[in-house]
């Protein structure tokens, strides 16, 4: 499954490793992830493609706010 602007993601390496992100925004070999959280969808953190894990997840991005997106990654993490 190809990583494109609005999956959520997991992490699966670094000290971040499985927390909910959204994909911001990719960039060659890398991506911009946010949480809303530590990592503000101002100030998103650059992450490698290898280090992160596809959820079956998308959402739209547009006009959203960090807390709306800590809302719907809360939702996500807490789903079986």
């Amino acid at each position: 499954m190809e990583i494109k602007r609005g999956a959520v993601v997991t992490a699966i390496a670094g000290r971040d490793s499985g927390g909910y992100f959204a994909v911001t925004e990719i960039s060659g070999g890398y991506v911009y992830i946010a949480d809303g959280k530590k990592r503000k969808l101002s100030a998103p953190k650059r992450k490698n493609r290898k280090h992160l894990r596809m959820t079956e997840k998308v959402i739209m991005l547009n006009n959203i706010t960090d807390k709306k997106l800590r809302n719907v990654l809360s939702e996500t993490a807490h789903t079986p």
